[in-house]
Parts: structure tokens; sequence; C-alpha cells
């Protein structure tokens, strides 16, 4: 059975809220994925996730959703995804953290994530999965990171695998853009790229567009998202994914405090 990236549902009909200046420490966040595959049964997922700032992050006139990342607000995160479709079992566990230097424009950051998949009548699949990276922040906005990657499989394979990322936030016009890029750059299948970027209509709302493909899973997938602030402490987001023989759905909530 194929794995899941968290997927995502469009939003619509949705009301403006302002903007004026609020901080934050915590956000939670809840979500429901959906995988639709041509043939065979559905799969469906669902995620929790928190994250506590050292400091309270200021939103000042930045978007919402990009408040943390223009504020270099170090933080720690943990979460879990569970699945039980058919039989099939799948659990993961995660922990990850990211640090701003002060007084410097260097940045470092970490995670390590244990999954576990049990299929009716076989051996389970229990894999740990880790990356470390080191960024430097040369402009307002721009973030680029390079890393490794790797994983290691109870009685399985192991791997680790070099990475590299960058972070964009810009204003173009009067509108704010961000754009995302990544890379993981391993031997022989264990490649993956993921490239995307949204536009922020307003502070509060953002519609996007993503492609990630990882050679690894035979996943190669485009995606449009959306999502809007309800108010400043609460937010909802969706995703549509569209693959060569499925499509993933998922719709997600956060609340800030």
């Amino acid at each position: 059975m194929k794995k899941l990236t968290l997927v995502t549902a469009l939003l619509s009909s949705l009301a403006f809220v302002g903007t004026t200046a609020h901080a934050y420490q915590t956000e939670v966040n809840g979500n429901y994925n959906y995988l639709d595959p041509d043939n065979g049964s559905g799969v469906s997922t669902f995620g929790a996730s928190g994250t506590y700032y050292f400091n309270p992050v200021q939103t000042r006139n930045a978007p919402l959703a990009e408040a943390a990342f223009l504020d270099r607000a170090s933080n720690v995160s943990a979460g879990g995804v569970y699945g039980d479709n058919s039989g099939t079992k799948n659990t993961a566990i995660g922990i990850a953290g990211e640090y701003y230097v002060p007084n410097s424009d260097f940045y470092l950051g970490a995670g390590v994530a244990r999954e576990e998949n049990k299929i009716k009548n076989l051996n389970d699949t229990k894999t740990t999965r880790y990356n470390a990276e080191v960024g430097y922040l040369p402009a307002p906005g721009l973030l680029v990171a390079l890393g490794l990657q790797g994983y290691d499989t109870k009685n399985g394979g192991d791997d680790v695998d070099p990475t590299l990322r960058a972070k964009y936030v810009t204003q173009v016009g009067q509108h704010d853009v961000n754009l995302e890029a990544r890379g993981v750059f391993g031997n022989k299948d264990n490649k993956q790229y993921y490239v995307a970027g949204d536009y922020y209509i307003d502070k509060t709302l953002s519609v996007g567009a993503d492609y990630q493909r990882d050679k690894a899973l035979n996943l190669d997938q485009w995606g449009i998202t959306a999502k809007k602030f309800l108010s400043q402490q609460v937010s909802v987001d969706g995703r549509l994914g569209f693959g060569d023989d499925y499509n993933t759905y998922s719709v997600g909530a956060s609340y800030r405090f």
C-alpha cells in the first residue's frame, strides 16, 4: 500500500478578518486525510501536531501564516499520524526543533520520527526517520539550508542522503508571496523533489500550488492549496492532490494561543 503525504481539500466563501498585531506562543493543529485510488479501497488517516515557541511570536504586518518564519521564532514541535484501513494500521510519532542563532543569520533544524506499519497476518514494519540541517538567512525572508536525511528499518535497510532546502517570503506589488523548494539527493531511486508557492490575497488568505516527487514511493503529484485565518487565533486549510492513478484530499484546522 502506498504511503501518504499529508493531503488537503480547497476552501471557499471565507470571510475577511483584520490583521492588527497579535502575539502567540503555542499552535496546535488537527487534520483529516483521504487517498482515493483509481483501483482499490480508499485510505484515511488522522493527524495532530503542536508547536511551542521559546518566545512570543509577533505577527506585525506579515501574512499570518508566515509570522513565525519572518520573526525567526525558535521552537520545538511534536506530532503524530494514525490510520486503520482494512486490516492495515499505520502510526507515526515524531519530534522536531528549529533554532535561529541569536545575533546572527544562522539556523539549525533537526527532527526524528518513528513509523510502524501493521498488516494483518504479516510481520510489522518499524522505521526510524531522522534529519538535521544547517541554514543561513542572507536576506530578510530568505533561508537556504543544507542537511542530511536518513532512515533505519528494523531488520531491513538504512540510508543517509544529503538535502538542500530554500524558502523565500517577499512582496510582489502589494501582495506577499511564499516560495519553497527542497531536494533529497540519494542513490538510485532514493531521490525526492518538492516545489511550492503561495500567493497571499491578503494577510489572512492564501492560495497556492505544489509539486512533489518521491522515486522511492513512486509518488508523482500536483497539488492545489488554500489557507484562511478566520481570526488571529483560528485558521483552516485544505489541499487537493492529483496523481497518475489516485487523488488525495485533506482538511485541517489550527489554533494559536
